[in-house]
């Protein structure tokens, strides 16, 4: 076995996160908390506070760690039915590396018109939902909310007081809200400018987020196919796929202006195999793709929902949606759970619901906060079914969301956790943790061939970190097949 980390390339300063590095593996009763610290050649070191069966050395680096944590991941990526779901962490995670800094994002602001109240609401309403303190999306539905209320209210009356004032606070505040979804349309394509910017991070960072997606979708074909489900405004998992030939199928039919189907039907790909007839097989490479919240392409004409050719990170949207921004369906509804009331959200929320609620189904998040109380409800009753599995991965645990969701759960035995600056980082994530798909058969193969020929014994004990990879995903693949 290696007796050293494999050299790595440096990566940008990562932003603050929380101190305590958490893990929760395999069938750990408790959680395992480590205090990260640096080695003498600069690695990530992890010390335990609290020795546990398995882990009872002083010090632990990411190679050896890898032993524990990477086989258990491989048995559970291999599960009948896989789901991924990403939050803005992603996005954070790939823009930082690039540009060494986060995305600017879309801020609070202060209304002209009925601010107090607005604020007031969108504290409470986020309170309700566990979120804490309001973020911007919870006063731009508070102000959408009120702009409705004050539309029916207005209706017919006459230019008088009160009415004229009440009139001209409306116009007021009709304005500020689409100055307010103005300023998230440019803080997704800012973010999206970063991840295109030409420096010499970049193509490290996009080996990264191809890596990583390609660990979530690389499934045998007899199993069902990964289901990616994104909070995400931003377009940057289909900027990985197409950069990982990954070919994606979500609900949108046509090529020049894609119309959003209602029907589900378990449209897929396959192939006929040369000199095989009438037994076509599964194409590798192919994913499910929704997004919950909606997305920066898609607009409401005409009451039918279809994505425009907004190009990747432009400087601009307005050429290609010339309807405005009022009509790009991506922004908060005028209530708690309309989201998933209101068409297309109905539609999008009963995928994620059918993905998950399910038998042998395992769902893995990154960069999700849990600060949606309709997913997280999803997830809740995904638990209910004892086959089912939670993988929990995230840079820190802003506002002990992720805490309070696994005590509340009382499902310990059904979640994995690792949460952390050192396990929340892509960097670390890809090199360390995560299946490798690019060797995974290869290894697994080799290993057999070796054992057939009794020659297992004779391997050298190489310090590179593909012969580890090696056992460490035949491991995996022998715990998946107990599975």
């Amino acid at each position: 076995m290696p007796t050293s980390p494999p050299p790595r390339r440096p990566a940008p300063e990562t932003p603050p996160a929380a101190e305590k590095q958490i893990l929760k593996i395999r069938e750990m009763r408790e959680i395992l908390e480590f205090e990260l610290g640096k080695s003498e050649s600069g690695d990530d070191t992890l010390k335990p506070i609290k020795h546990i069966q398995g882990f009872d050395k002083e010090e632990y680096q990411a190679y050896e760690m890898r032993r524990e944590i990477e086989p258990w991941l491989t048995a559970l990526f291999q599960s009948e039915h896989f789901s991924l779901l990403t939050g803005a962490g992603l996005m954070n995670a790939v823009h930082h590396r690039i540009t060494a800094k986060l995305p600017e994002g879309f801020s609070n602001r202060t209304y002209a018109a009925f601010d107090e109240q607005i604020q007031a609401e969108a504290k409470r309403s986020a309170q309700v939902v566990g979120r804490g303190d309001p973020n911007p999306e919870d006063q731009l539905r508070t102000a959408l909310k009120m702009a409705d209320g004050l539309r029916i209210l207005l209706k017919g009356k006459a230019d008088e007081e009160p009415w004229k004032t009440l009139k001209a606070d409306h116009s007021a505040l009709e304005a500020d809200i689409t100055e307010a979804i103005k300023a998230l349309v440019g803080g997704v394509l800012s973010s999206e400018q970063g991840v295109t910017s030409q420096n010499d991070e970049r193509e490290e960072a996009l080996r990264l987020l191809v890596s990583f997606l390609m660990s979530f979708a690389s499934r045998t074909g007899t199993k069902d196919r990964l289901h990616i489900f994104t909070t995400n405004y931003d377009r940057l998992i289909e900027f990985g796929a197409e950069f990982a030939g990954i070919r994606l199928i979500d609900r949108f039919i046509g090529s020049l202006a894609p119309l959003f189907r209602a029907s589900r039907l378990d449209v897929d790909l396959h192939y006929n195999p040369p000199g095989i007839r009438g037994e076509p097989r599964y194409l590798e490479g192919v994913a499910r793709f929704t997004k919950l919240h909606g997305s920066l392409d898609w607009i409401d004409d005409v009451r039918e929902v279809r994505r425009v050719a907004l190009p990747f990170g432009a400087e601009d949207y307005a050429p290609y949606i010339p309807q405005g921004v009022k009509n790009l369906l991506i922004y908060p509804k005028d209530a708690k759970d309309r989201e998933t009331a209101d068409y297309p959200y109905v539609e999008l929320h009963r995928d994620f619901a059918a993905a998950l609620c399910r038998p042998n189904s395992v769902l893995a998040t990154y960069g999700y906060s849990f600060g949606d109380d309709h997913i997280n409800r999803v997830i809740r009753d995904m638990l209910t079914i004892p086959s089912t599995h939670l993988v929990i991965l995230n840079h820190g645990d802003t506002g002990k969301r992720l805490t309070k969701f696994y005590n509340d759960s009382k499902r310990a035995s059904q979640i994995t956790l690792l949460i952390g600056k050192h396990f929340g980082d892509l960097g670390n994530l890809v090199d360390y943790y995560l299946p490798k798909p690019a060797i995974d058969r290869a290894s697994i193969r080799m290993a057999e061939l070796l054992r057939a020929r009794g020659l297992s014994e004779k391997l050298p004990q190489e310090s590179h970190r593909k012969q580890e990879a090696g056992e460490a995903e035949t491991q995996g693949a022998t715990a998946a097949e107990g599975t």
